[in-house]
Order: C-alpha cells, then structure tokens, then sequence
C-alpha cells in the first residue's frame, strides 16, 4: 500500500506541475522540467535534510518512469481537462495526501519525534509545489490564505493518534490520506481560509 500511494502521490504531482506549465504556456521541456521538479521537489529536499542520499528518484529509476508517464498524460489528454483548474486542483490534492504520509514515514523509521516527522511530512507534501509554483512565476499556494500546509500538519496528527490503535499499517496510510484529500476538499468547498496579516 506505501509503495502504490508512493506511485500514485508522484503521477499526482507530474501531472499538477505540468498542467500548471501548460497553462503558462512553457514549451515541451519546460512542461516536463516543471513536472519533474513538482514531483522530486519536496523528498529531495527531506532526503538532503535527513542525509538520505543519494536520494529517493536517484536510487529507483521507477519513479523517473512513473513521472514521464503521468507528463506524457497530462499532454495527450490536455483537451479532456477542459476544467484545468479543477483537475490541477484534484492532482494536486491527491498528491499533497500521499506525500505527507510519505514524509511522515521516513521520519518515524530513522526514529525521529513525532514532531519533526509531521514537519517533513509537511515539507515533502508543500514543497515541490512551491518550487513549481516560483518557476511558473506565482506566489506558492502554501503563502497565500488558502488552507494548505496547514491541512498536512492536521493529517500528522491524525496519523499519529491512529497509530497508537495499533491500526493494520495499511488502514492507516488510507485513513490519513483520504483525510487530508477531504479536509482540503471542504476547505475550497466552503472557502475555509487563514486570516491574512497586514501591515497598517
């Protein structure tokens, strides 16, 4: 179950980052640079952080295949998402759920405190969409009002008060993953926003 939400979370946010790229406009390889990085991103950067290198992408060629095939039908099927926006939004929420979990569980088996795993589940989940977000010249969703990091950090702590009921693991990776797709779900649904802080 780990290995498929792996899978799954980096088609997810291929296939976010392309179409983010597509509707900047950004010729073949930029849509597949854009792709890549929003896939790699975030557990790159948790990999560095907890001195797990080479890292994850490097180690596997598998996820290099996975994010060519989710860049591959993000361009053939382009036309069918006629409602960009909703599909980046759905991509990219699907991947936001299975990369925290992802960061949550590389914390946890090099025995890091519970805190600090929710913060590289936070990271690996934000972070790949922030560097997409910088190279497509926008302000990163994680800035602005929009419940974003916020949601994975709530996903963390569900996580971890599930696991001391001593859950199957893999009930316990699609509880926490369907709650954070489903609080963000209802979050834009019902406009649940951050108060913004202003300068006066």
């Amino acid at each position: 179950m780990f290995h498929l939400l792996d899978i799954i979370g980096s088609m997810a946010f291929a296939m976010s980052g392309a179409l983010t790229a597509m509707n900047k406009k950004l010729d073949p390889f930029g849509v597949f640079i854009i792709a890549f990085v929003t896939a790699v991103g975030g557990g790159t950067l948790r990999d560095i952080m907890i001195g797990r290198t080479p890292v994850g992408w490097m180690r596997d060629i598998n996820y290099v295949y996975v994010i060519v095939m989710g860049y591959i039908l993000a361009i053939l099927f382009r036309k069918k998402f006629d409602k960009l926006r909703a599909s980046l939004f759905l991509f990219d929420t699907i991947g936001l759920g299975v990369f925290t979990l992802i960061g949550l569980e590389k914390g946890i088996n090099i025995g890091l405190h519970p805190v600090i795993c929710i913060a590289l589940g936070t990271l690996t989940a934000c972070f790949g969409g922030v560097i997409r977000d910088i190279l497509c010249t926008e302000i990163p969703v994680i800035f602005r009002r929009e419940i974003y990091a916020t949601i994975c950090i709530l996903g963390g702590i569900v996580f971890f008060l599930l696991r001391k009921l001593d859950l199957d693991n893999d009930v316990l990776y699609l509880t926490t993953s369907l709650v954070i797709i489903s609080v963000r779900l209802m979050a834009v649904k019902f406009k649940w926003y951050l108060p913004t802080l202003e300068h006066k």
